[in-house]
């Protein structure tokens, strides 16, 4: 049977980010047999990946920046080294070279995943 021919227009016209993994799916992915996924803080905050040493931002590159000020917060609230995982494809290397720079001397552990 033939496929209606909406539906494969529908399909063609969505845009390539609607088909891409969310941060969610990476962070399940990395964090998994590693820690805890979304630990809760008492604030009702999240940390994405709680692990017996680290408590881990996750976020994709661009967001490098603010992925430093909530690990050093998470950290700091579970008494863990704060770490930061950035979700990273072709042409995001400036945004490691960022994170390098800012975070230098932070004690922040720099975890990448490639994205797919």
């Amino acid at each position: 049977m033939k496929a209606p021919a909406w539906g494969v227009a529908l399909l063609a016209s969505l845009p390539a980010a609607a088909l891409a993994l969310s941060e969610a799916d990476y962070v399940a992915r990395w964090c998994e047999g590693r820690g805890q996924v979304e630990y809760v803080l008492d604030d009702r905050t999240r940390v994405d990946c709680l692990t017996p040493e680290f408590a881990v931002e996750a976020d994709f590159g661009h967001k490098w920046a603010e992925a430093i000020g909530q690990a050093l917060y998470y950290g700091h609230m579970t008494n863990r080294q704060p770490g930061v995982l950035l979700i990273v494809g072709p042409g995001d290397h400036r945004f490691l070279r960022r994170f390098h720079t800012a975070a230098d001397g932070l004690g922040i552990r720099l975890f990448t995943l490639d994205k797919e």
